[in-house]
């Protein structure tokens, strides 16, 4: 008895493991990089885009033309995300939507999106930084350090 049970549970094991290989996506390294390379340069080329007709059309110099590229990046970012289309370029091509600065964007405004529904304190206002909170936090805390470090190394003459 005791060998048919482990032979029940070694057939069990088996087709279990058929199942997660069934059930398993497939990932190509190759072509994820591929993928994240076309949609991170589309990103960049429509920045660039912004960036000259900003410079050229409107007159304006390199320094406001990148805040208004910028902003403009940020807010079709947050409305895609709001219509459901940047999640699924996010999920197409991976690092190439989330990297720039349209990644931060939509990691800000999904979980606002998201928890909308509990309320403006308690939904948007808890839930709002859960994605992007640590990259602020770490961030600030990065430049504080490397500032110190800076700073540190100016007094005693290494800078």
């Amino acid at each position: 008895m005791a060998q048919e049970t482990m032979a029940q549970k070694e057939k069990k094991n088996q087709a279990y493991n058929e199942y997660v290989k069934q059930v398993t996506p497939t990932h190509s390294l190759p072509a994820n990089m591929a993928k994240a390379f076309v949609l991170g340069g589309i990103i960049c080329v429509i920045g660039q885009f912004i960036l000259n007709i900003a410079m050229n059309q409107f007159g304006l110099d390199k320094e406001t033309a990148g805040s208004w590229c910028s902003m403009i990046l940020v807010l079709s970012s947050v409305i895609l995300t709001g219509c459901n289309i940047y999640p699924s370029l996010a999920n197409w091509g991976g690092a190439g939507a989330l990297v720039p600065i349209t990644g931060f964007a939509n990691s800000v405004a999904a979980p606002a999106i998201e928890f909308q529904k509990e309320g403006q304190v308690f939904g948007i206002g808890c839930k709002i930084f859960t994605i992007a909170g640590p990259v602020i936090l770490y961030g600030i805390f990065t430049s504080w350090a490397l500032g110190l470090i800076y700073w540190i190394g100016k007094c005693i003459g290494w800078v």
